[in-house]
């Protein structure tokens, strides 16, 4: 694949999860790639930073569209072999998901699982949830055996540190001396001037994105990009000892507590539909602190290490999607956008079929997984490509 990049050069302008992604993956294929980004190196302005980056297509299946979930069962295999060939050590694991439940709770309990276990008929590739009593539970998790009696195991899902995934990529557009520029603001279109030499654009700003998506115009009607607001608390609870990915049936507040390294634990659920990004109310912080206690009493002692808001960028149909401009004598544009609250769980499926159309023009891996691609030329209207 090395030899379809070689002679090319691309412009990234984005470097949020997809941004390094991609700028990484072409360099290690001989391109020539230059990294735009309106912030800092650390990606304190991305909604990847703020993120539990848990992979789990089978627990999303139940509230999400059955293409999203092939994404994700396609990318968990391609995570591991993607950290891998870092210099940096990135935290993975997969050791599956656990759902739990209180009493008074349990008719919604059982509801998701049906849906669950209908997903799983319709794709095979997913595997089938475990159901456990009392001492399954013990012997899984005993963490929360004194307040639980039974759950639901998820196998094969996962999770990553999406802290140390963003920085390693750093490193690995260091390593190969990738040029990187930082705290500059530019639109895509500016770089699509042939005098700047490129032969592809590839606009991954997320949310930076919305005046250029509102001009991708299908069936007669603009392309609108939204931010989701999500919130997120970080806590540091020694006392606690979960050993993967969790998440609470509620009618009210759900949540997922993810367990990252160091006694660090992710806690979310929030989703508003606000581009607000104030700090979290006392109400969401409430919430999700109670609900967290509910859980283990050992948080009742957690320190709550911070409290962050973001917004995740969201197509009108909560689908991620990539558009191919072409315009005589210009470089080609790349949009890449919509991932909204799966970033983590799909942005590998989203980076393979980016690199079949910048390679070949045509993605089968997009056909197979039901990835929309669109097409347009000197500003036409778009045409479905997958």
């Amino acid at each position: 694949m090395k030899n379809a990049f070689s002679n090319g050069k691309y412009a990234i302008v984005g470097a949020g999860l997809m941004g390094r992604l991609l700028a990484v993956a072409l360099a290690k294929r001989g391109a020539q790639v230059e990294l735009f980004e309106k912030g800092a190196s650390d990606a304190s302005d991305s909604a990847a930073r703020i993120a539990a980056a848990m992979l789990a297509p089978l627990a999303e299946s139940a509230i999400t569209e059955d293409n999203v979930v092939r994404m994700g069962v396609h990318s968990l295999p391609r995570w591991k072999q993607i950290i891998n060939e870092l210099a940096k050590p990135v935290y993975f694991q997969q050791d599956g998901t656990l759902i739990l439940w209180h009493r008074q709770d349990a008719s919604d309990a059982e509801r998701f699982a049906s849906h669950l276990e209908r997903n799983c008929d319709r794709n095979q590739a997913l595997s089938k949830p475990i159901h456990l009593d009392s001492q399954s539970l013990k012997n899984i998790e005993p963490g929360v055996a004194e307040r639980f009696t039974q759950g639901l195991y998820l196998p094969n899902e996962g999770q990553l540190d999406n802290r140390q995934l963003l920085e390693a990529l750093l490193v690995e557009l260091t390593l190969m001396k990738v040029p990187c520029h930082w705290n500059q603001a530019i639109d895509p279109e500016q770089l699509r001037d042939k005098e700047n030499g490129f032969d592809w654009v590839i606009d991954c700003r997320g949310l930076g994105a919305k005046d250029s998506w509102r001009q991708v115009v299908d069936g007669g009607a603009p392309k609108n990009l939204r931010g989701v607001r999500g919130e997120v608390i970080r806590l540091y609870a020694p006392e606690v000892k979960l050993r993967r990915p969790t998440r609470l049936i509620h009618p009210r507040y759900p949540i997922y507590i993810a367990p990252k390294e160091d006694d660090v634990y992710v806690v979310g659920a929030t989703e508003i539909e606000s581009e607000d990004l104030s700090p979290m109310s006392v109400r969401s912080a409430m919430e999700l602190l109670s609900a967290v206690y509910t859980v283990h009493s050992g948080f009742a002692e957690a320190r709550i290490l911070e409290m962050a808001t973001q917004c995740r960028p969201t197509l009108k149909d909560n689908l991620p999607e990539i558009c191919v401009e072409q315009k005589s004598n210009a470089a080609s544009l790349m949009r890449i956008n919509g991932l909204y609250r799966h970033g983590f769980m799909i942005s590998p499926a989203v980076l393979d079929c980016a690199l079949e159309l910048l390679s070949s023009g045509t993605s089968p891996t997009a056909m197979n997984l039901g990835l929309q691609v669109t097409s347009a030329t000197d500003h036409q209207e778009l045409s479905s490509c997958a």
